[in-house]
């Protein structure tokens, strides 16, 4: 009960912010907005896992799963316009700060979204 109830609050905020982002029209560039439909997909998984239903098929969320990391990852690092935050960090500092959040923040989705693909 306890564990289900994270996973549907980590849900929320995961949508709350994203939907946040949209009425601030953050998302301007192409590959913000790729992000977003992608990180909507991954969502629709991690829904299915937490609710237990199935989904469409297994095949199917592994190659979500297999191809929204490889975006995640090639989003944050390379492609995320994070405005002056980073201005005056070297970037071995910016890339550790980017690892670290990426993982706090997207690891349990990328858990529980493996959890139902494999």
């Amino acid at each position: 009960m306890f564990i289900n109830m994270f996973w549907i609050i980590y849900l929320g905020i995961l949508g709350a912010v994203a939907i946040g982002y949209l009425i601030k029209r953050k998302y301007k560039t192409f590959p913000a907005k790729l992000d977003f439909v992608i990180s909507i997909i991954t969502w629709i998984g991690l829904f299915g896992y937490v609710t237990n239903s199935q989904i469409m098929n297994t095949s199917l969320w592994q190659i979500v799963f297999l191809g929204a990391l490889f975006w995640d990852i090639i989003y944050s690092f390379f492609l995320a316009d994070y405005g002056e935050e980073f201005e005056d960090v070297s970037p071995p500092v910016k890339y550790l700060i980017i690892a670290v959040v990426f993982v706090l923040l997207l690891g349990p989705l990328y858990f529980g979204l493996y959890k139902y693909a494999f």
